[in-house]
C-alpha cells in the first residue's frame, strides 16, 4: 500500500510540458534583388551596345580619311597609332598595367596587325574590298570563342553573320573587284588579326585590355617610324592624321575595349558590322556621291541584321 501511494504521488508530481506552438514562418518578400540585378545587367548591356555602335560610326570614317592623306601608308598607320597611344595614356594612365602576359602581348600583336594592315590594304585595293575582307573577322571569333573564351556561338549568331555577309556582298556589288591581288590578301590577313584582337580583348575583360591596345599602338608606331621621315604630309594631311588618331582610332578602340567587358566576343564583333554601311554616308555628305540601288538594299539588310543581334 505504501509503495503504491508513493508511486501515485510521484506520478502526480511529474509535469508534462506541451511542445511550443508551431509558428508559421513570415511571408518571404518578393525577390527584389534578382530583379534589380537583372535590370542593372540589362542597362549595362545596353550601354555596351551603344559603345559598340559609336565605335563603328567613328571607325567608318577611316577609308575616306586614309585616302585623303597623301603619304606612305605605313607612315600613316604609325602616326595615327602614336596619336591613339597618347590618347589612351592620357585618359587611362591610372588603369594601365603591364604584366607582359600571353594575353597582353597577344592582344598587342593582333591589334598592331589590325591597324597597320588596314591602312596598307586601303592603299593597295579598293575600300570596298578592304572592308568586306576585314569583316571576315567574325568567322574567326565564332570558331575560336568556345575554345579560347568558353563562349559558344549560337545558331542565331551564325545565321545573323550569314545574313550580314550577304548584305555586304550586295552593298559592295558595284565596287568589288578582283584587281589589287596583294591588297586583297593583306585585307584577309587584317580580318584574321581583327578577329584575334577581339578574342584577346574579351579574354582580358577582368584585366586591363587597354594596356594591350596601348602596347599595340606603340608597336604600330615603331613599325611606321622608318617610313615617317621619307617625306612629310602637308597641313591638310596633318589635320587628317589628327582626326585619324583621335576620332577614328583612339576613341573608338577605347569604346570597343570597354564594351567587351560586358558583351560576348561574338556580339562585340557582329554589332560593329554596321561600319561599311556608314562609309558611303560620309562620301555622300562630303563628296556628294549617291549610293546605288544594290548598296541601299544591302545596307538595309545589314542594318536589320545588326538591329536583331543588338536586341536582347
Amino acid at each position: 500500500m505504501h509503495e503504491s501511494s508513493s508511486s501515485s504521488s510521484a506520478e502526480q508530481g511529474i509535469t508534462i510540458k506541451s511542445p511550443p506552438p508551431i509558428v508559421a514562418p513570415p511571408l518571404i518578400p518578393e525577390p527584389v534583388l534578382p530583379q534589380t540585378a537583372t535590370s542593372e545587367s540589362t542597362a549595362v548591356h545596353r550601354r555596351a551596345v551603344l559603345m559598340l555602335l559609336a565605335a563603328a560610326i567613328l571607325w567608318s570614317a577611316g577609308g575616306l580619311l586614309i585616302k585623303w592623306i597623301e603619304w606612305n601608308p605605313v607612315a600613316i598607320a604609325g602616326t595615327r597609332s602614336l596619336i591613339g597611344a597618347a590618347l589612351i595614356a592620357a585618359v587611362f594612365h591610372r588603369e594601365l598595367r603591364f604584366d607582359l602576359s600571353f594575353n597582353q602581348i597577344g592582344g598587342a600583336l593582333a591589334y598592331a596587325g589590325t591597324v597597320v594592315l588596314f591602312v596598307i590594304a586601303n592603299k593597295m585595293t579598293t575600300a570596298a574590298n578592304t572592308i568586306l575582307l576585314q569583316y571576315t573577322a567574325p568567322i574567326y571569333v565564332i570558331l575560336f570563342s568556345p575554345w579560347f573564351l568558353g563562349e559558344r556561338a549560337s545558331r542565331r549568331d551564325w545565321l545573323i553573320l550569314l545574313v550580314i555577309m550577304a548584305g555586304m556582298v550586295l552593298f559592295f556589288l558595284d565596287d568589288l573587284t578582283l584587281s589589287g591581288y596583294w591588297g586583297n590578301v593583306i585585307a584577309l590577313i587584317d580580318g584574321f588579326c581583327f578577329g584575334w584582337m577581339t578574342l584577346f580583348v574579351r579574354r582580358q575583360k577582368d584585366g586591363s585590355a587597354l594596356s594591350s591596345l596601348l602596347l599595340g599602338n606603340l608597336l604600330a608606331a615603331a613599325i611606321g617610324l622608318p617610313f615617317m621621315f621619307q617625306s612629310m604630309p602637308d597641313l591638310s594631311g596633318w589635320i587628317g592624321l589628327l582626326l585619324l588618331g583621335v576620332l577614328q582610332l583612339g576613341l573608338p578602340y577605347i569604346l570597343f575595349a570597354l564594351a567587351l567587358r560586358h558583351v560576348r566576343a561574338v556580339e562585340g564583333i557582329l554589332i560593329p558590322m554596321i561600319e561599311p554601311v556608314l562609309n558611303p554616308v560620309w562620301v555622300f555628305l562630303l563628296l556628294g556621291e549617291t549610293p546605288g540601288v544594290w548598296a541601299v538594299v544591302g545596307g538595309m539588310i545589314i542594318l536589320g541584321a545588326v538591329a536583331v543581334r543588338a536586341w536582347r
